[in-house]
């Protein structure tokens, strides 16, 4: 590991998260065509998931750095990352991350950056960079009208939010309440250390407006930096897959994944199930479970649901090729948790949403995705709970119904404005990058 400076190189350091390594990684590939030097600095166990993706095409521009965190004997090396990780550990990964600025500081120290691109919930990167006198900038891998609500209610807590579309239902707000403790917005530190500017994953088209909010309340330039959508996979890696979609008719299959995050229980996988059983759609679906638990499938599933579904459905467990598929013409649906990454995928292929949010951001981009007509969700009982009816009806409507036609016709004039801006936002980026580089 060393540095070099034969050009402007920029050190990386994102959440251990796929919803955030994956845009890092696209951001790095967007920089790295543009002559920038990049190091993606995380845990071995998160560099593993994406070192295939660095193909020979950035051996010589994108450098994976790994960040060795301290093995505790309930966070061995292989929970470093959120991916799989039982819940009740998550706040454990969080402070040993942050015990471990000190390697950060010698990995700075090391490969001398011009510039650091840092996380949300690590501010003290900002810190590290400082403190050597190198400009450190803030990459929200976010939604811009989430990150300018969550400002909104702790800093304004008596005035409406500005947009009406984004209402907050009770159990909303209660998600809300238990993502932000105290109400302390986990984005305040991170974004006051950012230096100037706020690079943000979403598009001004659709955005516009919030982006604009979001700036007023930091007082900062907020930059978009495009959708960031990872390219797809081999398609030899998925050919099951493949070859069971190419049976099906255009537009008459859904897929069904609630990231790698969220763990489904029991009875929430029950009324996904009934749901897509009575929808009548066919359906592939990624089901999860934390590391180290051993549920098989069918036992999780309601007794004879494998049969009665029959050829309509596939099911894997752990991982599926999200992106070959959602590309695929037989796709006509997405259900989704409306994780943003998610939902920028969904949009760059023009595959409407049936809007099922779990946690966090989530509800939040399942109203986006209502207010652009792009999707629909599915509406819970009183007590927050899913049901199987609903989940048919809204998957019925979005995919099969006539109703659901001007959902599908905004899906693909989303789909092509994302193809005809491709990449105008990055030039931008790398303006305001270089000139950090130049001033520090």
């Amino acid at each position: 590991m060393e540095a070099k400076k034969n050009t402007i190189s920029v050190l990386m350091l994102p959440w251990l998260a796929h919803g955030h390594i994956n845009p890092y990684l696209e951001l790095a590939k967007k920089l790295a065509n543009r002559n920038l030097h990049i190091y993606i600095c995380s845990t071995p166990v998160c560099l593993s998931s994406i070192k295939k993706r660095v193909t020979q095409e950035y051996s010589q521009s994108i450098d994976l750095v790994d960040f060795h965190l301290p093995s505790l004997p309930n966070l061995p090396p292989h929970y470093h990352t959120t991916n799989g990780l039982p819940p009740h550990l998550m706040t454990t990964l969080k402070s040993t991350f942050e015990m471990s600025t000190p390697n950060f500081s010698k990995i700075l120290q090391t490969l001398q950056p011009d510039l650091v691109i840092y996380d949300f919930n690590l501010p003290w990167a900002a810190d590290c960079a400082s403190s050597v006198d190198i400009p450190a900038v803030l990459f929200l891998t976010f939604g811009a009208a989430v990150i300018a609500l969550g400002i909104h209610v702790c800093d304004r807590p008596e005035e409406m939010f500005p947009f009406t579309e984004f209402y907050l239902h009770e159990q909303e707000i209660l998600s809300l309440k238990n993502t932000v403790p105290g109400w302390k917005f986990p984005f305040d530190e991170g974004l006051r250390r950012s230096q100037d500017i706020v690079l943000i994953k979403t598009c001004r088209g659709f955005e516009g407006k919030y982006i604009d909010y979001l700036s007023s309340l930091v007082s900062k330039k907020i930059v978009p930096v495009g959708t960031l959508v990872q390219e797809s996979t081999n398609k030899d890696d998925s050919e099951d897959i493949m070859q069971w979609l190419d049976k099906k008719h255009r537009g008459s299959a859904v897929f069904v994944s609630f990231g790698s995050e969220y763990f489904l229980s029991k009875e929430e996988i029950h009324e996904v199930a009934q749901g897509l059983e009575l929808s009548k759609v066919n359906f592939i679906w990624v089901i999860r479970f934390p590391q180290g638990e051993r549920t098989k499938i069918r036992d999780a599933l309601p007794e004879g649901f494998l049969e009665r579904v029959g050829e309509r459905g596939i099911i894997f467990e752990g991982w599926a090729p999200q992106a070959t598929i959602l590309q695929h013409t037989s796709i006509g649906g997405f259900v989704s948790h409306c994780g943003w990454s998610s939902f920028m995928e969904s949009m760059k292929c023009g595959v409407p949403i049936i809007a099922m949010p779990m946690q966090a951001d989530q509800p939040m981009n399942a109203k986006l995705v209502e207010y652009i007509g792009m999707g629909m969700e599915v509406v819970r009982e009183e007590r927050g709970k899913l049901q199987s009816e609903e989940i048919a009806k809204v998957t019925r409507k979005v995919v099969v119904e006539k109703g659901g036609e001007v959902m599908r016709k905004k899906a693909k004039e989303l789909s092509e404005y994302m193809n005809v801006i491709g990449d105008e936002e990055i030039d931008g980026v790398v303006e305001e990058l270089l000139a950090l580089c130049k001033n520090k």
